[in-house]
């Protein structure tokens, strides 16, 4: 049995939780408050006020005059601080989120946390939880799935089955990928390659599966990849439900949404009168004494209302506080009943719904929800495999018979904090797919880029078998309109009709990168500044801002890029760009040595995800010397330098001082 591999994986687990905490806490420290506010992960100038109570906490609502744009959103753990994050211990849970407020539930709260305080994000620990709470309690379904990634258990075959397609426009390769998940009866890998149409499979998948009387749980690791799902599934004609905050679902899919359908359910108006007259009473308790220890001076409830009852007083209690707080407990008593009918009605309805859903859709951490369970699922399919830990993707493997995943394990793997936690990134797909590669079938053809940008990464990544569907062979910037540049080596560069062209900072003497006091982080000024001119003068041709997008894959220079250009250019590191795309990529590699040191840039999964988020242009700007120390992008820069455009930056500059 695998125990002894899933007691080491809730060990991973908990290290992987203390680097988190850890991480935010350095970070804390390292950053000032503004610092922290323009990163997204803190919010200054909050005022509060305590707007209700639930289940023991309290609800504090925190707002402010000015808009806040923040990361932080419901579910988040924060914490709460006058000054000094590091030194408060008061930490809640965002409960709601508004465009001026945050509602957070706290379990005391102090009176100094109601003025002027900032909330600061603390790691999630939700997430640890239910990975955790799923691994103490795992199923057959999960026991097995763990039993075949270690080898201990043969998987059966995957036989095509015959099936008519709803969606008429699906290739040969997602259609076979189709037919054999619908024959599996363990389990299924789909490897879908950038842009080959993953999520439009698993629709397809989902409503096949559904057409044969199966019900589905379809699962991601992110809420952006579910909402994906979603979105192709709203008008299929296929009961869909979306469990998941509100706050969290795309504002156009709120009416796929649990929350959404238990107001539209016929007990809705029952359910919603006892939560009116929970509150009513609520109001009414709240005009008499609540028994707090200092008014009750160690008398239990019993000794309150025996005491009212006789109407008399005890030890420095006088008659009066003793009914005022007897009457207190006696409503609350009814406080108590009336949401506790509340949440039993709910938990009803929640009940029927799902129980009455074709596919509920969730993220993978939510799948742990208790209402999930409410169902039982004949197949769960998951998106976004290769980016979830082994101990995401078995909580919805664990509520379900057999499973399909999908991913590509040639992209990056999930982010994991701890160097000694290093062993989570292996995904349960990767180590499926290399033990049994028959289970598997790859999407081959892409519809997102111009071929000629293609052609590299399908070549050294996916044995060439990914080519391009002919509506996206040939797409380039001409198409949108945008004017051809004036000649000169700037010319060369801006090009429509050079779609890959690698700037190349080689002859420079400045070219170096650098590394900021006390930061990990490398950056390279001299990258940044072509970054910068190379986005101004797009502009200038007629490329709109929000079709560019700049990658690094570090955050110093990330940090140093966004400095230089206007708000509306998006710039990321590589880890945000996964699944995403753009019509430019601007791509700053920063490393330049005289060593040859590459860094992290030699996990040439981060090197596929840089190449492959491009539709119609993509400019790499690097340092050919120390770049080609390694055979990967040594094979990128004669790539570039034979079939495309290779621009040696010294003749910019040459020209420039001409000029």
């Amino acid at each position: 049995m695998p125990s002894k591999f899933i007691a080491h994986l809730k060990e991973l687990v908990e290290l992987e939780r203390k680097a988190e905490i850890e991480a935010m806490r350095l970070e804390m420290k390292r950053l000032s408050g503004r610092e922290r506010e323009k990163v997204g992960r803190a919010v200054l100038g909050l005022n509060g006020r305590i707007v209700g109570e639930e289940l023991g906490y309290f609800l504090v609502r925190y707002g402010r005059e000015r808009e806040m744009k923040t990361e932080i959103s419901v579910g988040d753990l924060v914490v709460i601080s006058r000054h000094d994050p590091l030194k408060s211990d008061l930490v809640g849970t965002v409960v709601e989120k508004g465009k001026r407020f945050l509602t957070v539930a706290l379990e005391t709260v102090p009176e100094w946390a109601l003025k002027g305080v900032r909330i600061d994000l603390y790691a999630n620990d939700i997430t640890f939880k239910r990975w955790l709470e799923n691994l103490n309690n795992l199923r057959e379904s999960g026991r097995k799935a763990l039993e075949l990634y270690l080898g201990l258990r043969k998987p059966g075959e995957s036989e095509p089955v015959e099936f008519e397609p709803f969606d008429r426009s699906l290739n040969a390769s997602q259609r076979m990928a189709i037919a054999r998940a619908l024959g599996s009866g363990d389990f299924f890998l789909i490897h879908g390659p950038f842009g080959t149409g993953k999520t439009r499979t698993l629709a397809e998948l989902i409503r096949q599966e559904v057409a044969r009387g199966n019900k589905v749980l379809a699962t991601a690791e992110s809420n952006v990849a579910v909402d994906n799902l979603v979105e192709r599934l709203v008008d299929s004609g296929i009961k869909v439900v979306r469990v998941g905050h509100p706050s969290r679902v795309s504002r156009s899919l709120h009416e796929t949404t649990l929350a959404y359908l238990i107001t539209q359910h016929e007990l809705y108006g029952e359910l919603r009168e006892l939560r009116v007259i929970g509150q009513n009473l609520k109001e009414k308790r709240d005009t008499f004494t609540k028994p707090a220890p200092k008014y009750r001076r160690g008398l239990s409830d019993r000794e309150i209302l025996r005491l009212a009852s006789k109407g008399i007083g005890v030890r420095g209690v006088p008659a009066r506080l003793i009914r005022e707080m007897a009457e207190w407990l006696k409503i609350n008593q009814q406080v108590q009943k009336t949401f506790d009918d509340a949440r039993k009605l709910e938990e009803r309805i929640a009940r029927e719904i799902i129980r009455e859903a074709d596919v509920v859709l969730t993220t993978n951490a939510s799948a742990g929800l208790d209402v999930v369970d409410y169902g039982s699922y004949d197949v769960a399919i998951i998106d976004e495999a290769t980016q979830a830990t082994i101990p995401s993707v078995l909580i919805p493997i664990n509520r379900a018979r057999r499973f399909v995943l999908a991913g590509d394990h040639r992209q990056l793997p999930p982010t994991i904090l701890s160097e000694k936690a290093k062993e989570l990134s292996k995904t349960l797909f990767e180590g499926l797919i290399e033990r049994y590669p028959v289970k598997s079938e790859m999407l081959t053809v892409q519809y997102r880029m111009n071929e000629r940008l293609m052609e590299f990464p399908s070549g050294e990544f996916y044995d060439g078998k990914v080519k391009a569907d002919e509506g996206v062979k040939n797409i380039t910037l001409t198409d949108l309109g945008v004017k051809s540049p004036e000649n000169g080596p700037w010319g060369e560069v801006l090009k429509p009709e050079n779609v890959l062209v690698f700037i190349d900072t080689a002859r420079l003497e400045n070219r170096f990168e650098r590394q900021r006091r006390g930061s990990e982080s490398r950056e390279n000024p001299l990258e940044a500044r072509f970054v910068k001119e190379a986005v101004e003068r797009l502009l200038g041709l007629g490329v709109e801002p929000e079709w560019i997008g700049v990658i690094t894959p570090y955050d110093d220079q990330r940090d140093l890029i966004s400095s230089l250009l206007p708000e509306e250019v998006e710039v990321k590191t590589v880890d945000g760009y996964q699944g995403r795309e753009k019509e430019v990529i601007v791509l700053s590699f920063v490393r330049s040595n005289r060593k040859g040191e590459l860094g992290f840039l030699k996990d040439l999964r981060r090197l596929n995800v840089s190449l492959t988020r491009a539709k119609r242009k993509l400019i790499l700007i690097g340092d050919s010397s120390t770049l080609s120390a390694h055979p990967t992008y040594k094979r990128l820069v004669e790539f570039v330098k034979e079939r495309e455009t290779l621009v040696d930056i010294a003749t910019l500059e040459e020209s420039k001082e001409k000029g």
